[in-house]
């Protein structure tokens, strides 16, 4: 691309045309009868998408770390036991979030690049001390992917709450919500559901609705609290007006718009289309001689990927290099290495000739 930066970072994304005309359309009344027409259809496909027809939907203004916020607020009490699984940065912060509301978190931390060994996980969860458990389905700073899936299955075994962070992963990374028995699947708005900044967006089971109605002390975080939010989606989703923190109206139209593209591309189709692509991108990058934080491919993630600078290259003037050739890619995140890396986002709208671009201007930027 020459007459414009292509923007391959883990968020915010490249968006569709339509999601940005979207955006820009004179802004409406929240309780329009098109406005309410318009979130309630959101709230619809946000349940298509997850594949969780039973569960309640939520669209919050806020980011993802938000949606974390809130699935942490509702299902928390003070002296939970808490199941932490970390493959990087953002498990670290689920710990810190849990802690904020009081339980007692068990953090289990895999080497750099690892995954997290199912027998470890039931292993841990066998004590029958838990009530939740958190699974960061895509760490955004390592480009590892965890078993959603099978762990999903192993919580509930033991009849655990199962919380995922599906940030870097929803739209992306195949997820059955209901079918796997997942309590919340949430996600933000910038990644691969292809909006930009400043949504916050989960889906809850029935279990965690219930487990929210029946605490015995109040949410310690207002602006989060479930009793807030569920009667403003449920008005919406029964195309009622309703009110209770002004929803972010331009985005919502914008979700609309990309919600009803991703259900046209169809959800296996989708999976299938970033699970090319990242091949593609490792595939062409290996034969560069470049070598990837996660150790192996198959719990490397398909939205973005975090590579180890060759030896002989510096970071900083690498990643200029990439910015005169029109290609803005991230730096590492991770402490530990964070200088030795560089992180690649890949999903939502990016395509093939995307791909192709990148890895053109690698190849003369090392």
């Amino acid at each position: 691309m020459t007459d414009r930066n292509l923007l391959m970072i883990p968020g915010p994304i490249e968006f569709e045309p339509e999601v940005l005309r979207a955006m820009s359309i004179k802004t409406a009344s929240h309780v329009a009868p098109n406005f309410i027409e318009t979130f309630g259809n959101c709230l619809d496909m946000i349940q298509k998408i997850w594949q969780a027809p039973t569960g309640q939907a939520f669209i919050v203004a806020g980011s993802g770390t938000l949606a974390m916020d809130m699935a942490a607020a509702n299902i928390t009490e003070q002296g939970d036991k808490v199941l932490v699984l970390s493959t990087g940065y953002f498990g670290k912060r689920y710990k810190d979030i849990f802690d904020r509301y009081g339980a007692k978190t068990t953090i289990i931390e895999t080497p750099i690049g690892e995954t997290i060994d199912l027998n470890t996980i039931e292993n841990e969860l066998k004590k029958g001390i838990y009530k939740i458990i958190s699974i960061t389905h895509v760490d955004t700073s390592t480009g590892v992917l965890t078993d959603a899936k099978n762990i999903a299955a192993i919580a509930n075994k033991y009849n655990v709450l199962s919380v995922l962070d599906g940030v870097c992963s929803v739209a992306a990374e195949e997820i059955a919500q209901e079918e796997w028995g997942i309590d919340v699947v949430l996600t933000a708005s910038q990644k691969a559901i292809g909006v930009p900044p400043g949504l916050a967006l989960l889906v809850a089971s029935e279990k965690a609705i219930n487990v929210w109605k029946n605490r015995t002390t109040p949410v310690q975080n207002y602006y989060a609290d479930f009793a807030n939010w569920l009667p403003i989606m449920k008005a919406y989703q029964e195309r009622r007006p309703s009110y209770f923190g002004t929803p972010a109206v331009n985005l919502i139209n914008a979700l609309e718009v990309s919600l009803k593209q991703i259900l046209a591309e169809g959800l296996q189709n989708r999976f299938a289309r970033h699970k090319n692509l990242a091949t593609l991108f490792r595939t062409e990058l290996k034969k560069l001689g470049f070598k990837y934080v996660p150790t192996k491919d198959k719990h490397t993630a398909n939205t973005l990927s975090a590579v180890y600078y060759p030896t002989h290259v510096n970071g900083n003037d690498f990643r200029k290099k990439l910015a005169k050739n029109n290609i803005i890619v991230a730096g590492g995140l991770l402490p530990e290495i964070k200088e030795q890396y560089f992180r690649v986002g890949h999903m939502g709208a990016v395509t093939e000739n995307d791909i192709v671009a990148v890895i053109n201007a690698i190849k003369k930027s090392i």
